[in-house]
């Protein structure tokens, strides 16, 4: 069977949002060019883990010596996204990924992968490539909007429920019982 790409070269728009509330909300990621849409569904950590290996990378390459890309060090203002996420299709769950860095057009390469039944919550981010997935989303952005894409995601990621300072864990909108570590 072949592989369904949905590859999306200089999106007009790259986010990670959510639907439903803190607690029980569904992470997205979603990409738009033109009239195509496709909108992926993440967990949480996912789109963290995912958020923080962006920064890594470009922070990598502003320090490469003899860099001859153009890597801003914060969020561009002028690519900042604060919208919601536009009608939602969840085309599949995200089992693993990929990051990596294209230096012919200078952009940042994400591929996500469906979810399968083989696969383990700890590989997000894979030694080896999952080359029998049916289908991929394959998003190439640049520098600037990686950048602002990685700040909204970790936005969207610590916009859940607060922390109790006690015992670390989340503190539901009706209460809370403290479950405090024994001494």
């Amino acid at each position: 069977m072949p592989t369904t790409v949905h590859e999306f070269v200089w999106p007009d728009r790259v986010v990670v949002g959510t639907i439903g509330l803190p607690g029980a909300r569904t992470f997205y990621l979603q990409v738009r060019a033109g009239k195509q849409i496709v909108s992926i569904a993440l967990e949480k950590q996912q789109s963290a883990q995912l958020a923080e290996k962006i920064d890594e990378i470009l922070d990598q390459l502003i320090n490469l010596e003899g860099n001859p890309f153009s890597v801003p060090t914060s969020t561009p203002i002028e690519l900042v996204d604060n919208d919601q996420l536009e009608a939602v299709e969840e085309q599949f769950r995200t089992g693993v990924m990929s990051l990596g860095w294209d230096p012919t057009t200078a952009q940042i390469v994400v591929e996500a992968y469906p979810l399968s039944d083989a696969e383990s919550e700890d590989e997000t981010f894979p030694d080896d490539d999952d080359a029998d997935a049916s289908e991929v989303l394959r998003v190439s952005m640049p520098v600037g909007t990686a950048r602002a894409f990685a700040k909204r995601t970790r936005e969207v990621v610590g916009a859940g429920r607060p922390i109790c300072v006690l015992c670390g864990q989340p503190i539901d909108a009706d209460g809370h019982i403290c479950a405090l570590p024994e001494a």
